[in-house]
């Protein structure tokens, strides 16, 4: 392999080609591709994002980042775990909470809702002592 092909290989892998194409370009064979791009660190391609391929819903919804959606897995909303975190925290409205149920206390009778938890049985802890231990008093 010749200083021209060395160039060209550098050249094209920057713009975003596989190993097998850059073979076919530059007519040596696609291990010699490999081995070079492994020894000059140019292994990962870097394609720029065209503007076609961004979509504006593509953005974390937090920061606005751009998002790389990969095909096959599922849809990124958030770039990172802080960004959703927080931005949970700020809409606390727009959780969809299916598992809200609707008591009665066994102790007070008042009604009260309570999230994820099918058996309860009291409104608060101060309830649950006086039913269970007679008010919590030293006898």
């Amino acid at each position: 392999m010749n200083g021209l092909q060395k160039e060209r290989i550098k050249e094209l892998r920057s713009d975003g080609l596989s190993y097998s194409e850059i073979a076919k370009q530059v007519d040596v064979s696609r291990d010699a591709v490999i081995s070079f791009c492994r020894r000059n660190g140019l292994q990962e391609i870097k394609k720029p994002i065209s503007a076609v391929e961004t979509d504006a819903k593509d953005v974390c919804r937090e920061c606005g980042k751009p998002l790389v959606q990969i095909d096959g897995m599922k849809r990124r909303v958030f770039c990172s775990k802080e960004c959703r975190i927080k931005w949970w925290r700020e809409h606390p409205e727009q959780m969809n909470r299916k598992a809200m149920y609707q008591y009665t206390c066994a102790h007070c009778g008042k009604p009260f809702s309570a999230y994820g938890n099918s058996r309860r049985k009291y409104c608060s802890h101060a309830c649950y002592i006086a039913d269970r231990f007679g008010g919590g008093s030293d006898e």
